[in-house]
């Protein structure tokens, strides 16, 4: 009697339990980065709702009445869409004056911040010299001081130099304020830009002055749009350091912005405005909104232009 074996399977081959564990595990890698980015989304999503739904409320709150804002439907739409409250925001409550002073101050607080902060930072970045690191980390410490600790010397040493309740005082305090993360954000820049440019420019007869007006500044203009962006929205929003400073006698007529708003709803009492300074701070809120729109894309690049070199 003969028995019969059965054929057997074919042997997988040797590398197949490897390719097939390793296709697994990229399946699974796959599967939870998509997990991780749509629980990203749901963050940016709850995040943008935050944000956005209290911007909304006051600029539809700013075309109400106190009727309206107090007791009508939060964010339902105003019976009629007038500037009325603009208007008076704008001439009495002196929001227009309030608003052209900021322009002044924070133009010219700016413009100060990026030109000695942009000469610190390259300097600081391309030219070794002793006691580099230590000037460095000093302009790098002032981030972590908080500005409300320094405000009693910063007023005594306003104060004794005659500049108190002055535009001087003012953008002198707003310059040394923005100075300590413009030069460690700008130093950071000024190291990825090429040394052989630089190089080329001195064998060709150009100054330090010249290779940096000329040649530098235009090669770092993404960081220099970008950080200036910032110093633009950091210094229009303070607060702490005018209100420091700018007091006295006829110191209202020299109020920011952010005084002027502080004022309004704390003078005002039982007869407030409330539409009025809603749209006084609407004005506040979308000129900021306007230049972030704007140079969007120049903040974006100057922020990742750094990293890709």
């Amino acid at each position: 009697m003969t028995t019969e074996i059965a054929p057997s399977a074919p042997a997988a081959p040797a590398g197949a339990g490897k390719a097939g564990a390793k296709a697994g595990s990229a399946l699974g890698r796959r599967r939870e980065v998509g997990l991780l980015s749509s629980l990203g989304h749901i963050a940016l999503a709850v995040w943008a709702v935050l944000v956005i739904a209290p911007l909304l409320w006051t600029i539809l709150a700013s075309f109400k009445s106190n009727t309206e804002i107090f007791l009508g439907n939060p964010f339902a739409l105003p019976k009629e869409f007038g500037f009325g409250s603009y208007a008076r925001a704008w001439s009495e409550a002196h929001v227009g004056r309030y608003f052209l002073n900021s322009v002044f101050v924070v133009s010219l607080s700016t413009a100060g911040t990026m030109l000695f902060g942009a000469m610190a930072a390259y300097v600081l970045a391309r030219y070794p010299f002793p006691g580099n690191r230590v000037i460095y980390y000093l302009f790098v410490s002032g981030l972590a001081f908080p500005v409300f600790l320094a405000l009693v010397p910063l007023f005594l040493v306003v104060n004794n130099l005659g500049l108190l309740n002055t535009y001087t005082g003012l953008i002198l305090v707003y310059i040394a304020y923005s100075l300590p993360f413009t030069v460690f954000f700008l130093a950071a820049f000024f190291k990825t830009l090429p040394q052989s440019v630089a190089e080329a420019a001195m064998i060709d007869g150009a100054s330090h002055t010249r290779l940096f007006f000329q040649i530098m500044v235009p090669m770092a203009r993404p960081g220099l749009v970008s950080i200036a962006i910032f110093n633009i929205i950091g210094q229009w929003n303070q607060y702490l350091l005018p209100v420091a400073l700018m007091q006295g006698q006829g110191a209202d007529a020299k109020w920011v912005l952010t005084q002027g708003i502080a004022s309004i709803s704390t003078s005002a009492g039982y007869e407030a405005d409330w539409a009025a300074l809603f749209a006084a701070l609407t004005l506040s809120i979308l000129p900021m909104i306007i230049v972030y729109a704007i140079f969007q894309r120049q903040i974006q690049s100057g922020l990742t232009s750094g990293a890709v070199k």
